[in-house]
């Protein structure tokens, strides 16, 4: 019967060209819009870590003067180096990173490559296994690297590429701020989006091709490149923040259940409050522990804008289903004589209705592909929009299903209201017409 009815509706659209193919172009416009920006959508706002950002937290505590105090307000977003450090070594989470981002120059050994400046994360050990970061060559440093501030650092694959032309160069030397390094791991396959444990320097930046330990970094005064938040006579420059009454560093810590992080949460009040009650902290313990997610929802990483135009191309969609219900309705109606003597013949309305609605879908598939294709166009148009996330604007699998079930459903849904009034037709009157 599927096959019966997929033939009949073949037929009938390709008896009335212009007509059909004025639908086939609403239902692809209005689809093409749509996951044009539902696309986007996706991908800002995805999960950069499926599985694990539920228990990766991001503590907030205020130690500022009371300047401009205002009960309830969000506590600063960063934290600085004595409060970032207290908390690294405190250990009440199940592993904690400290980090801050900038660039450095490197010297490449290679005359061929004249030197450069590359995008650096100095961070603490706990990073990559708290992150689940993977590894092409080699491993990351410990915890004897961090307090021995060793000149060791690990590299992105990108960066391994360019200057070893993809080779294990683990054990070689870098030269980075007139310093020797040596290459102790290369990175796998690794681009969480957004940047979620570095926002500071892009919510969507390209990823890091250096990863180096902090304590290193502020050893030999690399350019700390994040924002910095200062108070009082805090302003320091970057030789001194480590004694500045400023928050430049972020910090996040994994808890792997409920009870460890509300208990990590009573350690950041009990923290504030020993440091309110030694004079350090003037203002009331204020603390925040947000997860990933909430992180991200917190800091309005989406932009605005997104939002607003999947609205607006959700509406433009009604308008292209409004617009075929009308066209449906035409071509459905104009075939009432057949229909009624189909009735007359036997048919039911319900089989009647079933092959209306057949070409409701036939409709929906081939607008369905128009509209993917004008999707594809869209995305490689945003891509070569000056922002930041352009460069994300592609079209995963999940989406392509999405595009065309959203289509078949839409035709099938602007097919509901001809296909009921073209089966309630009397058969008596229709023939009595012809």
């Amino acid at each position: 019967m599927f096959g019966y009815y997929l033939d009949m509706a073949v037929r009938s659209l390709r008896r009335n060209k212009v007509l059909t193919g004025l639908m086939v172009l609403a239902i692809a416009m209005g689809i093409g819009a749509s996951m044009t920006t539902l696309t986007v959508l996706h991908v800002l706002s995805g999960d950069p870590l499926p599985g694990r950002s539920a228990s990766l937290y991001y503590p907030q505590i205020d130690p500022r003067d009371m300047a401009d105090y205002e009960p309830n307000v969000e506590p600063p977003d960063q934290v600085s180096w004595i409060d970032g450090m207290y908390l690294l070594h405190a250990k009440r989470a199940t592993r904690q990173a400290l980090m801050t981002g900038g660039m450095v120059p490197l010297q490449p050994a290679q005359s061929s490559i004249y030197p450069f400046h590359a995008m650096a994360l100095y961070t603490s050990a706990d990073f990559f296994p708290m992150f689940d970061v993977p590894f092409q060559y080699g491993n990351a440093w410990g915890s004897i690297e961090d307090d021995s501030k060793a000149r060791v650092v690990v590299i992105s694959a990108k960066l391994n590429d360019k200057l070893f032309g993809g080779q294990n160069s683990v054990g070689k030397t870098l030269r980075l701020q007139e310093t020797a390094f040596r290459i102790i791991g290369v990175l796998g396959a690794w681009h969480p989006q957004p940047h979620f444990y570095q926002i500071y320097m892009g919510s969507y930046a390209d990823d890091e091709d250096i990863f180096l330990p902090l304590s290193t970094s502020r050893d030999v005064r690399m350019d700390h490149a994040g924002n910095t938040d200062c108070w009082g006579n805090g302003g320091g420059d970057n030789n001194t923040l480590e004694h500045a009454s400023c928050v430049w560093l972020q910090f996040w810590v994994q808890l792997d259940t409920p009870q460890q992080a509300a208990a990590y949460q009573d350690f950041l009040v009990h923290y504030s409050q020993e440091q309110h009650a030694a004079g350090r902290f003037l203002r009331p313990p204020n603390v925040r522990l947000r997860n990933v997610m909430q992180w991200l929802d917190y800091q309005q990483v989406v932009p605005s804008d997104t939002r607003l135009q999947v609205w607006l191309a959700l509406g433009f969609l009604v308008v292209c289903l409004v617009n075929t219900v009308g066209l449906m309705l035409s071509k459905f109606m104009r075939r009432a004589g057949e229909l009624g003597v189909r009735r007359a013949l036997g048919a039911s309305q319900r089989a009647l209705f079933g092959q209306l609605l057949m070409e409701s879908g036939v409709v929906g598939v081939v607008g369905g592909t128009l509209g993917l294709l004008l999707a594809l166009f869209g995305l490689w148009l945003v891509r070569q929009q000056p922002t930041d996330y352009a460069r994300l604007a592609h079209m995963d699998s999940s989406m392509l299903l999405t595009t065309f079930g959203l289509a078949v459903c839409a035709s099938l849904l602007a097919g509901l209201l001809p296909a009921w009034r073209a089966c309630r037709i009397t058969p008596a009157l229709q023939l009595k017409a012809n």
